[in-house]
């Protein structure tokens, strides 16, 4: 199965060319495939914080790639190069305040400069270490695929009606993806009827995304807007809700894009299963619970305008574009080091001492 899923492996959003970095600009999908290159850290945050580049993992692996770029302006620069790269870690953690996987690639890129003693080797180690974690993302990626198939086969060993919400896919990771992999892996095995893919407002991820992924890879799939995954629900023989997450904290509450904890309660209600995909680095174990986890709310413009055109009232609004779903909620953690089935706080901790699988 792994091998047939690398061969099958056809979209990336990363790619570290010759010291360059370069993101498949998310903004233009389905459209249009424009590669945009990145040589400063700024650079790097700003396409972070713009959603050129989007997907908790992707955002991490970016932001590791652009502590390499900063490091290597200031030591080209000249004086105290440490001090002054603690702007670039500054400004790269601020990009996206709710995916823990920026922090987390961030401390590693901390600690891999602590280490090193020779200036000379700094650069060198800096660009080893982001490598490694596009690549181990990548691996993990491939691992979650397999025992999340697994998973649905448990349950059921036919093909399945799977719904899907925002994208968790190859463009959001190092590659073939978190929720989407377990998808794919289920395509493969003669698991998947039909995906449902939720539109994911207001960036609408899941319509530009999700669908182009899944359409490319000969998945079948629908869109429909948000509002109407209840009556799918309840109308469309849905086994399994299948999400990525953004963060989860330590007793299994999950952050994921706006609207995932909405289709965990109507999950529930009507008997769908619940399966979270997503590294273990995107655990967080300092925070105890999900009301723990910061709530980034972006511009109101995204939800006033269309096309920089505003269509609504003379009106305020909201724009939260994570929610938290309770463990309670969740019937699986899928992570590179295992399952967990109904999550809590004893299960995550006995998960984070696992080894990883392979």
């Amino acid at each position: 199965m792994r091998d047939e899923l690398l061969a099958a492996e056809r979209v990336k959003a990363i790619e570290w060319c010759g010291g360059t970095l370069r993101l498949l600009d998310q903004r233009a999908l389905p459209h249009e495939e424009t590669w945009l290159s990145y040589d400063s850290a700024a650079g790097v945050a700003e396409a972070i914080r713009s959603m050129v580049v989007r997907g908790a993992p992707a955002i991490g692996i970016a932001a590791a790639f652009g502590l390499v770029l900063g490091a290597r302006a200031r030591m080209a620069a000249g004086g105290d190069w440490q001090a002054e790269l603690e702007e670039d870690f500054k400004v790269l953690a601020a990009s996206r305040p709710t995916a823990v996987n920026l922090s987390w690639a961030l401390e590693r890129m901390r600690e891999r400069v602590q280490r090193v003693k020779d200036d000379e080797e700094v650069l060198a180690a800096l660009e080893a270490e982001a490598l490694g974690i596009l690549e181990s993302d990548r691996e993990a990626n491939l691992t979650m695929a397999q025992l999340g198939m697994e998973l649905i086969r448990k349950h059921q060993a036919a093909p399945q009606r799977l719904m899907t919400h925002c994208n968790a896919g190859a463009l959001a990771t190092g590659g073939f993806g978190t929720a989407l992999g377990v998808i794919r892996a289920a395509h493969a095995a003669g698991l998947v009827e039909r995906v449902y893919a939720n539109e994911t407002r207001p960036w609408l991820q899941g319509s530009r995304l999700t669908a182009w992924e899944l359409v490319g890879d000969g998945v079948p799939v629908s869109l429909n807007v948000d509002s109407a995954a209840a009556h799918l629900m309840k109308a469309g023989d849905i086994t399994w809700v299948i999400v990525g997450a953004d963060r989860i904290s330590a007793n299994g509450d999950v952050a994921n894009k706006i609207g995932t904890y909405q289709l965990a309660v109507n999950a529930m209600h009507h008997g769908v299963r619940f399966m979270v995909v997503a590294p273990s680095s995107t655990i967080d174990m300092s925070l105890e619970e999900g009301e723990d986890i910061p709530i980034e709310e972006r511009d109101s413009r995204e939800l006033l305008e269309v096309a920089g055109r505003r269509v609504a009232a003379d009106v305020d609004a909201l724009n939260p574009v994570f929610d938290v779903t309770p463990a309670d909620l969740i019937d699986a953690i899928v992570t590179e080091k295992g399952v967990i089935e109904r999550p809590d706080a004893a299960k995550m901790a006995q998960l984070m001492c696992r080894k990883r699988l392979h």
